[in-house]
């Protein structure tokens, strides 16, 4: 955005009440994957999500907001789910589609331009993942509609909807009712940059593709920003070991090893993804300090929130380290305990 189109924004944000306004961003392919067919996983439908964004926008308009900030997709959930609501302004922040996750992270980067105060995310791990490289501290109520969810929860959208219209509309101070999520940080030569909200993973495989669960064999290393033993996935395999929350200033580093190799192995069995079990060798896991850097030397390749995205060519190397400069994690229970006066008439 250029200097013209910034102030034109900001004077059509003082006409339109963009301040008093909340976003929506919806992956309409999350829950979806192959793990439908390689495990046991649900489907979250299109219907669901209508569903979803429908019961959001109702319970921020229960507050006083009127104006949405929206990404469009090609499912058109969003329309789908407000044709029959009276009263509201739907605004779409694209007008064209790659029909990629960068189309999140595009919709994620208009919104923070835009100077809309906060959003919830229809999706998984991966689509938050997209979502906050778009607009890194996006003050956020992540939904779950994914897989192996460690990020997003699993909350009724109707008072999601209403503890956004609450942060919205400055019925509740951001600050008091949300925490900062860590973030993965993975850097190196030429340029290379990425984040992972949960977990980023050294697999030795050779297709980024690969649309196969992780094999036990082929998994190398493991940073961890949460570690629940009653989650799906890299979490539920760290929370076995170390249990780790998202509000302690530290993360987890696992070291894996074939079942077998070695005498200091630890094995454990872990749900790797709904309904689907693993036998895992454990060599090393500890503690790691915020800033602390944990080098990774190729070939490997590294999958960040479930995701194969960044293969290390052999003797490269990069550097993973953990901050806490992520999302602004809204909590809907601390949101709704310091808004009830909002409610209550008399």
């Amino acid at each position: 955005m250029d200097r013209n189109e910034f102030a034109q924004s900001i004077i059509w944000r003082k006409f339109n009440g963009v301040n008093d306004s909340v976003g929506i961003i919806v992956n309409p392919r999350s829950g979806g994957d192959v793990r439908r067919a390689v495990a046991a996983a649900g489907r979250s439908t299109v219907e669901e999500k209508v569903s979803i964004v429908r019961r959001i926008v109702l319970g921020a308009m229960a507050v006083g907001v009127e104006n949405f900030f929206v990404n469009y997709e090609p499912m058109q959930i969003v329309r789908r789910a407000t044709e029959t609501i009276r009263g509201i302004e739907i605004n779409y922040v694209n007008d064209t589609m790659t029909f990629t996750e960068e189309d999140s992270t595009i919709a994620a980067r208009r919104l923070n331009e835009l100077g809309v105060p906060c959003a919830g995310v229809l999706g998984g791990d991966g689509t938050n993942r997209a979502v906050v490289k778009g607009w890194q501290n996006i003050p956020v109520i992540p939904v779950s509609t994914g897989t192996n969810n460690a990020f997003p929860a699993f909350i009724e959208p109707t008072v999601a909807g209403t503890s956004l219209g609450l942060v919205a509309t400055g019925a509740v101070s951001l600050n008091d009712v949300s925490v900062v999520a860590k973030l993965i940080h993975v850097s190196g030569e030429d340029e290379i940059s990425d984040i992972a909200l949960i977990d980023a993973v050294a697999v030795n495989d050779p297709y980024v593709g690969s649309l196969e669960l992780f094999d036990p064999k082929t998994m190398n290393m493991a940073i961890l920003t949460q570690a629940d033993p009653a989650a799906i996935g890299f979490s539920s395999v760290g929370g076995l070991l170390k249990p780790l929350t998202a509000i302690e200033d530290s993360a987890l580093y696992i070291r894996f090893a074939p079942v077998g190799s070695g005498s200091d192995m630890t094995k454990i069995k872990a749900p790797t993804a709904p309904g689907h079990y693993d036998t895992i060798g454990v060599e090393k896991v500890t503690s790691l300090s915020f800033g602390e850097e944990i080098p990774v030397t190729g070939e490997v390749l590294l999958a960040f929130d479930g995701e194969r995205k960044l293969r290390v060519p052999r003797g490269k190397t990069v550097t993973l380290s953990v901050r806490r400069d992520g999302p602004q994690v809204i909590d809907p229970a601390k949101a709704m305990s310091h808004g009830r006066h909002v409610m209550i008439d008399g």
